[in-house]
């Protein structure tokens, strides 16, 4: 086996050095790139790719990589570091190999790439890792050209077709494309394609694939993009069983519902387990709701950590093939839950079906990609009395009736009565995602302020954090909490996380306990200017810089931020003006409305930015912008206080700091 093994090295190594195709011979630069300070064909870029070339070659197990970089500006210099993912396992032995780069600077001094890659871990999940090289190209600085090689290796009994993407960070001047596929008369290579339009893939008479591009615009890099698996150019190879392309769903759809009925077939022992936690005289919603309640508690390992073959060993695991595994171990991926929960419904007489979608925060689903794996993740269908009832039992701490954003709006395949059919999910109903922020303010005459708030969250945003809680311990999750009120609170204003409320129930409204202190005012010897709009003066407000857009908006899901803030102001001042009640709207997608009610000694203002639509496509943009420019502008009014007196200054002899005699100081009149 070592001879055999050594052999097939040592002729792989020999067809690698006598190929011409294998490596891209390093350029010698033009005078005209080493001299070039701007390109002219895309204005104000920090760098731009000169050249880009990459060969698949299935048959001798190997694709090979080289790019040219100019680079423009500082920012640019970023690229200097190069990161290449990979897949790592031992089956089909992905290695990165033969990495090479140099540095050429204006004046066409070389700086060879001599170091050593740093070889990470990126993640891992069901048993399959993702590994990446990471190197640092020497000596890079505004004008210099980079370049770099690699090659993919991977086992001689594997073929791998490539995936070209083609858009990257910056313009592309040239690229060029080659692939040349294996012969199996058992699988049939399709391909899967994003191309500027007129463009095509060539085939050559030896069966060669080939796609040569020049000038290719920069990947659109714009605020709430949809996936940029959806907009990105691109080219995806990939091998299927031959078959009727119009049924392919249909087959696959039918083969994949019949797994799902082997795997949820509930077991006697899984009936009397299910006994156990419903009674005769529950309600057929009732025991949804309890077996639900059920199937979250178990360890769900897409949130925690898949265990090796050697712990499942430990353990005395055994590989899941029916949900009574799942039941029996207490544990099971995202997927294997939502089939447990499946089988749990039928086992207490309840109609169920699974469906199989596309993570929505990744891609979309594509029925010309005939390729069944683009289907991410699983979730369940209750019918009851006439209707369907989308549930999520795969998410860890997501409450009953409650779907993730990244499967609403999602379309693939589901179960029916008669096999399976294509369907989409419904989308989120904003009034279901509510940010609810209230609390009470303190405010002193040099503007120094103290509070404390109460957010109590509901839908997506809650969910988020109670996985997030999963993941990390209360210290890391106050923080990124902080952070999160950071970008919020007015400038010069501090708010941190007292307590988390029913941070591990999700059946309850999450709420956050917070305090917050600093100054908000500009004082002046009569006046006192704070801003109306506590949490929304400091937001970032998108889309007001951005005058065209190239792609569409994909806001996620809708939501609803209600805000209730009450100033207690100091003795002897009044409001000498407020903002004016409100009503902003883009009819049928989005509305803002604000108030204020003033009573002695406080002023509350109240506003409500109510989102109903998640996706617009970028023929909106210009309504949506005008909205968004006019919500900005309405969130930067001001509170104006000034002294009641007869017509004398203020004495302001506080400090920054705003402290109990201070907010109890009058004016001297």
């Amino acid at each position: 086996m070592r001879i055999q093994a050594f052999v097939r090295s040592t002729l792989l190594l020999l067809f690698l050095a006598s190929s011409p195709l294998v490596y891209a011979q390093f350029q010698q630069p033009t005078d005209e790139e080493l001299k070039m300070t701007a390109d002219p064909k895309a204005p104000g870029a920090a760098a731009v790719y000169l050249n880009v070339t990459e060969i698949a070659d299935n048959p001798h197990h190997f694709e090979t990589t080289y790019v040219r970089i100019k680079i423009l500006t500082e920012k640019g210099a970023d690229l200097a570091t190069v990161d290449l993912p990979y897949q790592r396992d031992d089956v089909n032995q992905f290695q990165i190999t033969e990495i090479k780069g140099r540095t050429i600077h204006p004046d066409g001094t070389v700086f060879p790439f001599i170091g050593k890659p740093a070889d990470l871990l990126a993640a891992k999940t069901h048993g399959t890792e993702f590994d990446r090289k990471v190197f640092t190209l020497p000596s890079v600085q505004v004008g210099s050209i980079i370049e770099y090689s690699y090659q993919l290796v991977y086992n001689d009994d594997y073929y791998y077709p490539p995936t070209w993407l083609i858009q990257r960070p910056y313009l592309v001047h040239k690229a060029h494309y080659l692939f040349t596929p294996n012969n199996n008369k058992f699988t049939s290579l399709s391909v899967w394609k994003v191309l500027p339009p007129g463009v095509t893939v060539n085939k050559d008479a030896e069966g060669r694939l080939s796609l040569d591009l020049t000038d290719i615009p920069a990947a659109p890099n714009e605020e709430w993009m949809p996936p940029i698996e959806t907009t990105l150019y691109r080219v995806r190879f990939y091998f299927r069983i031959p078959g009727d392309l119009d049924s392919f769903w249909q087959v696959q759809g039918n083969n994949w519902s019949k797994n799902v009925q082997q795997f949820t077939d509930p077991s006697k022992s899984l009936r009397d387990a299910v006994g156990g936690f419903v009674a005769a005289g529950d309600s057929e919603m009732d025991k949804a709701k309890k077996l639900y309640g059920v199937v979250q508690t178990l360890e769900n390992t897409d949130f925690t950590r898949d265990k090796s073959i050697a712990e499942r060993k430990q353990l005395k695991l055994k590989a899941v093939k029916h949900a009574d595994d799942v039941w029996t171990q207490k544990s099971g991926t995202r997927t294997e839950i939502a089939l447990l929960y499946l089988a749990m419904l039928r086992a207490a007489g309840l109609t169920g079906y699974a469906m199989r979608i596309v993570d929505r925060g990744r891609s979309v689903f594509d029925p010309g990609y005939l390729y069944f794996d683009q289907l991410d993740d699983t979730i369940v269908l209750l019918a009851i009395d006439g209707k369907e009832i989308v549930l999520d039992p795969g998410q860890k701490m997501c409450p009953f009736r409650t779907v993730s954003w990244r499967h609403s709006a999602a379309t693939g395949l589901r179960q029916t009565p008669s096999g399976s059919a294509i369907a989409t999910t419904p989308r989120q109903i904003f009034a279901n995602n509510i940010l609810q922020r209230t609390g009470e303010i303190a405010i002193d005459r040099p503007g120094s302020i103290e509070g404390n708030f109460r957010f109590t969250i509901t839908g997506q945003e809650a969910l988020y954090w109670r996985q997030r809680a999963l993941e990390i311990d209360e210290t890391e999750l106050k923080k990124q909490f902080d952070q999160w009120i950071a970008a919020m609170v007015p400038s010069g204003v501090e708010g941190h996380v007292d307590r988390f409320v029913a941070i591990d129930n999700p059946e309850v409204n999450l709420s956050v306990e917070i305090s917050a202190k600093g100054n908000v005012g500009t004082a002046t010897s009569k006046r006192l200017m704070v801003p109306a709009f506590f949490f929304a003066s400091h937001s970032g407000h998108p889309f007001v810089d951005q005058q065209k857009r190239l792609t569409s908006v994909d806001m996620r899901y809708g939501e609803t931020t209600n805000d209730e803030v009450k100033y207690h102001l100091p003795a002897g001042v009044e409001v000498e003006s407020a903002p004016q009640p409100g009503n902003i709207s883009w009819e049928d997608h989005e509305v803002l409305i604000t108030k204020s009610k003033t009573d002695p000694g406080t002023i509350t203002f109240t506003r409500t930015l109510a989102r109903s639509f998640t996706l617009a496509p970028s023929t909106e943009y210009p309504a949506l912008r005008d909205f968004y420019q006019k919500v900005a502008a309405s969130d930067q009014q001001q509170l104006v206080l000034a002294a009641i007196s007869t017509g004398k200054e203020i004495r302001q002899s506080c400090n920054s700091t705003s402290t109990p005699s201070c907010l109890e100081q009058r004016p001297t009149l």
